[in-house]
């Protein structure tokens, strides 16, 4: 059991270091023990959706404001590192709660806690690539439409706006080659595109600001195939602002109605 206990954590550490957008491209990786293995795995078990990971930020964030029009950001990776290597809104009462390494399943566990209880007006959600990589276990393209269905049905349950960005483009992931991914992620997005449109949801396609010819990501947009540099958020930045004021603008006519 400890055997398989230390692969799979081994796995999660490759994960995890690629997380920090493919830093390990330019540095051997650290020489980690079974026992740390274990200790790693161990320690993701006894928190499996991470609901640890904002609690205390979560605790300190205030209420919104009369008037504010407060926003979180909600996926993986991509999410969580757009605060750092992108602009992110300055000026705007934007919350980022992205956890890198995230599956769909994990985000739904943490819904509640990290986008309900902080009261924004809209929730963006960009997530699905990991479980395409089989980052907590074998996925079904169905498993991961079912997690997004019931995100968006508790955001609608609970008067939070819900805008769905499609997967970002890639033709490999680095934690985990030989997928080939381009063309689950393309149908995905056809799937998640069809339902916001079936459901009254904001469909937001940073896909095709991001991808070239062959379904990866645009050549100097990118540190590692997957994960968006400075310029690659600069491109997604105007199309999710856009999105964003269509609707609020569309939630503040109806409240006045």
């Amino acid at each position: 059991m400890r055997q398989i206990c230390a692969a799979v954590a081994a796995g999660l550490l490759n994960v995890a270091l690629w997380g920090q957008g493919g830093s390990v491209q330019t540095q051997a990786p650290p020489q980690v023990t079974a026992q740390q293995r274990v200790e790693t795995l161990e320690k993701k078990l006894t928190d499996w959706g991470q609901l640890g990971y904002y609690r205390e930020a979560n605790a300190k964030l205030a209420a919104p404001t009369a008037g504010e029009e407060r926003v979180v950001f909600y996926g993986a990776s991509v999410v969580e590192f757009w605060r750092t290597r992108g602009a992110f809104f300055p000026g705007k009462p934007y919350v980022d709660r992205g956890i890198s390494g995230q599956t769909t399943p994990q985000m739904l566990v943490r819904f509640r806690q990290d986008v309900i209880d902080l009261h924004p007006k809209a929730v963006v959600i960009l997530g699905g690539s990991n479980d395409i990589a089989g980052n907590t276990g074998p996925m079904t393209p169905e498993m991961t439409e079912a997690n997004w269905q019931s995100m968006a049905e508790l955001a609608k349950a609970n008067g939070i706006a819900v805008i769905f960005a499609s997967l970002p483009p890639s033709t490999d992931f680095p934690w985990k080659k030989g997928l080939k991914p381009a063309e689950k992620i393309r149908a995905l997005n056809a799937w998640l595109k069809e339902y916001c449109a079936r459901a009254s949801l904001t469909y937001l396609d940073v896909y095709s600001v991001l991808t070239d010819a062959d379904g990866g990501m645009k050549e100097g947009f990118s540190l590692d195939g997957v994960h968006p540099n400075a310029k690659g958020y600069a491109l997604m930045e105007p199309v999710t602002q856009a999105a964003i004021d269509a609707v609020l603008q569309k939630d503040s006519t109806a409240v006045r109605r």
